[in-house]
């Protein structure tokens, strides 16, 4: 049982850390001449190194808060977890741990979609999605099988 708990922990917390570093790092799009994300956009030129603030489009905004609220969901979830195995009964489910997991899991997947369809209008058409982009993607099913699985886990002794 302990080994299974460690597995849980580790990849919720393995989720989290792909949420704070596709959030944080500036490389959801890449090209030749610069790199954008959620909270600015950086060229290279002959001056040199310039980087503008995001555009202050509705979308940005809400893949941010959307990004945002899936790593707080996230957090609260983990806490909730280490609360309620001290805490629930035996034989008792993870419901509100696995249901903050999962809406974790939306947000991150409703966010990576909106930033999908809405960013061939705010990047160069050359440039390519970053490393940060996928890192949410592949954030999105860590935290919704680590969701599911807090659903189906019942507290042992």
């Amino acid at each position: 049982m302990l080994i299974l708990l460690l597995g849980i922990v580790f990849l919720h917390i393995a989720a989290l850390v792909l949420l704070f570093v596709s959030t944080i790092v500036s490389v959801w799009t890449t090209g030749e001449i610069g790199t954008s994300d959620l909270w600015r956009n950086c060229t290279v030129d002959s001056i040199g190194h310039i980087c503008n603030g995001a555009s202050t489009g509705e979308w940005i905004q809400v893949v941010q808060a959307l990004m945002i609220l899936s790593i707080i969901f996230s957090c609260l979830s983990l806490f909730l977890f280490f609360c309620q195995l001290f805490t629930l009964q035996k034989g008792g489910r993870f419901f509100i741990t696995g249901a903050f997991q999962i809406l974790a899991s939306l947000f991150v997947m409703s966010g990576a979609i909106i930033y999908t369809v809405m960013s061939p209008g705010w990047v160069p058409e050359k440039d390519t999605f970053g490393y940060s982009y996928i890192l949410a993607w592949v954030a999105f099913p860590l935290a919704l099988i680590s969701g599911l699985i807090y659903v189906i886990l019942r507290k042992r002794e």
